[in-house]
């Protein structure tokens, strides 16, 4: 039978912390870090947008039934609206591509699968990132419904 080796572990004083939730260390630094403080950040700041957006979209006043065309065209007049749907957009992004890293990053053992997986998934959040940021912006309220 063939043996599988397992990856020797650093000395105990060259890892780093143990996120105790987790079971695993915590990044001492460079990218990994700041990869890993983002998940947490934007996760905080995910909750708070979408937890707004259900309220408002779903939950206040007559709920879903008011969701329309024109309910979406008054909206997005404000800058504040569109901002708040851009950031969700641009958060929700870039916080499941870092999460599909981590994915790719935990399970799949081949080095160049890995990096083609790690640059697909970069080149399609980017493809969406732009698409939807090209809706946001672009989008012209008083254009609606177009004349005939």
């Amino acid at each position: 039978m063939a043996t599988i080796e397992t990856p020797a572990r650093a000395p105990a004083a060259d890892r780093g912390p143990l996120d105790a939730r987790a079971g695993r260390e915590r990044p001492v630094g460079g990218f990994e870090l700041w990869a890993w403080l983002f998940m947490r950040i934007s996760g905080l700041v995910l909750l708070f947008l979408a937890v707004g957006h259900v309220l408002i979209m779903h939950v206040v006043d007559e709920g879903v039934d008011r969701v329309d065309f024109a309910f979406v065209q008054l909206r997005w007049q404000s800058v504040f609206w569109r901002t708040w749907d851009w950031m969700m957009l641009t958060l929700a992004l870039l916080h499941g591509i870092n999460g599909l890293r981590n994915v790719v990053m935990d399970h799949v053992p081949r080095i160049g699968l890995r990096v083609a997986l790690n640059l697909g998934f970069a080149v399609l959040g980017f493809a969406l990132f732009v698409l939807g940021s090209v809706v946001v912006f672009t989008f012209d309220p008083s254009a609606w419904p177009p004349s005939p």
